[in-house]
């Protein structure tokens, strides 16, 4: 076998893991960012809150959820045990054992997991700060333990290991940083790839 042989199949190998483990990927990114679409819209302007008090400076709401229909009619909802809004800066908002579903389009839906996720109104940015899972009721979940994400500027990024797994294949990272709403996507630090090879016959067919 010829080094040049050698070098084009381990390019169609690499070709045919892409074309499967790319859109789980993507699936991912365009959950996150449905869901940051919605927290950056409604909250807190149509939360409805079970009780609110004040504490340390902080009105504290209790049991505070959203629910509704996008531009599409497809219904969306997030609920949380606690959301805190800082007195002296009313544009914090911090989220407490958050649950929500959201749809990334019209057949799929987006269930996150999060234990707690810091809103800032001002700079319209999110901050993970502790670990979330991301699952699509196509059966693919991603678990992050932090992220970092800037909305007007279309990035995301944690400093962080993220794994991201579906039937088909999965992926590890130490760290992720993405741009342009999802259009580039870079894994750094031992980057695992894994693909069921019967996928990967299920594509060539």
């Amino acid at each position: 076998m010829t080094e040049t042989y050698r070098r084009a199949a381990r390019h169609s190998a690499r070709v045919r893991v892409l074309k499967i483990a790319l859109p789980v990927i993507g699936l991912v990114i365009a959950a996150a960012f449905a869901i940051v679409s919605i927290v950056s819209t409604y909250i807190p302007d149509e939360l409805e809150v079970e009780s609110a008090t004040i504490e340390d400076g902080k009105v504290v709401m209790k049991n505070p959820a959203i629910a509704g229909r996008n531009r599409d009619g497809i219904s969306y909802s997030m609920k949380a045990d606690r959301a805190l809004q800082d007195m002296k800066n009313p544009d914090i908002i911090q989220l407490e054992n958050i649950k929500a579903q959201m749809p990334v389009n019209d057949k799929m839906v987006a269930q996150v997991d999060a234990v707690t996720g810091i809103y800032d109104r001002g700079r319209n940015i999110l901050d993970m700060t502790a670990p979330f899972t991301i699952r699509l009721n196509t059966g693919l979940e991603a678990a992050f333990r932090d992220a970092h994400l800037d909305i007007n500027g279309g990035r995301m990024s944690t400093q962080q290991p993220v794994t991201i797994q579906s039937k088909e294949a999965s992926i590890v990272a130490q760290s992720l940083r993405m741009t342009d709403k999802g259009r580039t996507v870079v894994f750094e630090g031992d980057v695992v790839v894994n693909v069921d090879p019967a996928a990967i016959r299920n594509r060539e067919k």
